[in-house]
């Protein structure tokens, strides 16, 4: 079987604070070491209320201090909204305290609206993005993956120098990235969870153009997917009912708050929000393996990486334990 793994966003459901959900991260984090979880990541998101995962290095010392062995990592890092020595520097620290087990999943998105991104950039254009694979580039070369005959590296060192390098994964949801990752021989991850479309097409562009690289001798896919496992179908229906409903609001421009499975039913929204197509995989143990099982042989995956958006941190505990037990997760963990 696979490696599976765990993405988490620090969701702060209705009614609890920001502090609350962190503690819920790290608690996760802890259950997911456990059940023998390849890794851990966290996600990089900004002005968003729902949201207490706002800087991936500081969440992610915290939660590589509080699991053994599980690897932590960023889903990811936004580029375009930091200055790439100063993203080295976070991660050869990362790597420094805790060598052979950090993740730099790095995207070029803003994690969040354009207003924003302004704010976090100090400037109006889209440069930051559009120099994204000459930044990357640099970023790799400072953590001692150098690809060029020039860079930052040249006049600039990462410190503290770490023993290693942390692995450097190009994330996407279209196939810019797919294809960047190929051409440099990295491994890709594809937010599949999204549910924008474009999946299968997106691996095999980064298959495609995949060229083997002192990192890579073959591509590796890791693939997103959402997730909510119960005892029984209904139960998980109900479960993703809140999830279901903030994602109907984001895809049409308002921030919804997570509120509860009891409380889902009643907004005036509900009935569109279940009536939206998802990717979503939810029911009982073996119907969310099954469809995991075929994600991973339609999308020829490496590593599947569940993310599960449930109201309750208590649901996002059983779901995991149910698909590892299913999934045999433990025997699937690479060494």
């Amino acid at each position: 079987m696979l490696p599976l793994s765990v993405l988490d966003l620090a969701m702060v459901s209705e009614g609890r604070s920001s502090a609350e959900a962190l503690r819920d991260t790290t608690d996760l984090a802890r259950v997911a070491d456990e059940l023998g979880y390849h890794r851990f990541w966290v996600a990089e998101h900004h002005n968003m209320a729902t949201v207490a995962s706002t800087s991936p290095p500081v969440l992610m010392a915290h939660l590589a201090a509080n699991t053994e062995r599980i690897r932590i990592g960023s889903g990811g890092v936004m580029l375009p909204n930091h200055a790439p020595l100063a993203v080295a520097e976070q991660f050869a620290l990362l790597e420094a305290l805790h060598p052979g087990r950090i993740d730099l999943g790095v995207g070029r998105a803003p994690g969040t609206d354009q207003m924003t991104a302004l704010a976090l950039r100090g400037r109006a254009d889209n440069r930051d993005a559009e120099d994204f694979p000459r930044h990357l580039i640099d970023v790799m070369g400072l953590l001692g993956d150098r690809r060029t005959e020039s860079g930052l590296w040249d006049r600039f060192r990462a410190t503290p120098a770490a023993g290693g390098t942390p692995l450097v994964v190009p994330l996407g949801s279209s196939g810019f990235s797919a294809q960047l990752a190929g051409i440099l021989g990295l491994p890709f991850a594809f937010a599949h969870h999204f549910d924008m479309g474009g999946t299968v097409e997106a691996v095999r562009i980064y298959r495609e153009h995949f060229e083997p690289s002192p990192v890579l001798d073959a591509p590796y896919t890791i693939v997103t997917a959402s997730t909510i496992a119960a005892e029984s179908t209904d139960e998980a229906e109900w479960l993703a009912g809140p999830a279901r409903l903030r994602r109907y609001g984001m895809r049409h421009g308002r921030m919804l708050p997570l509120v509860s499975p009891e409380e889902a039913p009643e907004h005036p929204d509900f009935a569109n929000a279940l009536a939206m197509p998802s990717s979503s995989l939810l029911g009982t143990a073996d119907e969310v393996v099954g469809g995991l099982q075929a994600l991973a042989e339609r999308t020829e995956a490496s590593e599947l990486m569940l993310h599960t958006p449930t109201y309750g941190m208590a649901e996002r505990r059983v779901s995991l334990e149910l698909i590892a037990e299913r999934w045999g997760v433990a025997a699937a963990v690479p060494s």
